[in-house]
């Protein structure tokens, strides 16, 4: 896509998605707010209740659900420093809210992925023929998205992703350390 073409929305590219649509996290902290904001309401001893599903990441949580109920599978694979970062046990402290909502979530600590080729950035991608890639500054802001069809990249990130999937535990198993 030429650099003078904004990307489309993510929230289109997740709506037109038909089978799948995996993202791979790799970084140990994304851009937070420490005096306020969920990262600080976290800090100050704020988890959510399980019971609460309104309360929830919103409405990031409901496009989830839309799309999980369209047959579209969502895994989420994160490869995570150890001991982790604070904004990972916050991260974790949150992601059976994703569960909920049909991700299906993975840990991989850092250490099991040396000999895993990976992309230079985190990303999502769509029935494996789009990739939406996530660019953040070295602060963890983000520095907006953009979007490839490139076939080598395809076969980079969908081949990275599986292997990351195959050696990362179930959220529900990855015990912080």
């Amino acid at each position: 896509m030429s650099p003078s073409v904004p990307p489309p929305a993510f929230t289109d590219l997740l709506a037109g998605a038909t089978r799948s649509a995996v993202h791979l996290e790799m970084r140990d902290a994304y851009a937070v707010d420490y005096e306020s904001g969920p990262f600080a309401e976290w800090r100050r001893g704020h988890r959510h209740d399980p019971a609460d599903r309104a309360s929830w990441w919103r409405p990031w949580l409901g496009l989830v659900e839309e799309t999980v109920a369209r047959g579209v599978v969502i895994r989420r694979a994160r490869i995570v420093s150890e001991p982790v970062s604070e904004y990972t046990r916050f991260l974790h402290s949150f992601t059976f809210t994703n569960v909920a909502a049909g991700e299906l979530v993975r840990w991989l600590p850092r250490r099991r992925a040396s000999e895993l080729a990976l992309p230079g950035n985190d990303f999502w991608l769509f029935d494996d023929r789009t990739i939406y890639w996530n660019h953040f500054t070295g602060d963890g802001v983000s520095a907006g998205g953009e979007v490839s069809e490139d076939p080598g990249a395809l076969k980079l990130c969908a081949g990275a992703f599986e292997s990351v999937w195959s050696r990362a535990v179930p959220h529900d198993q990855y015990e912080i350390h």
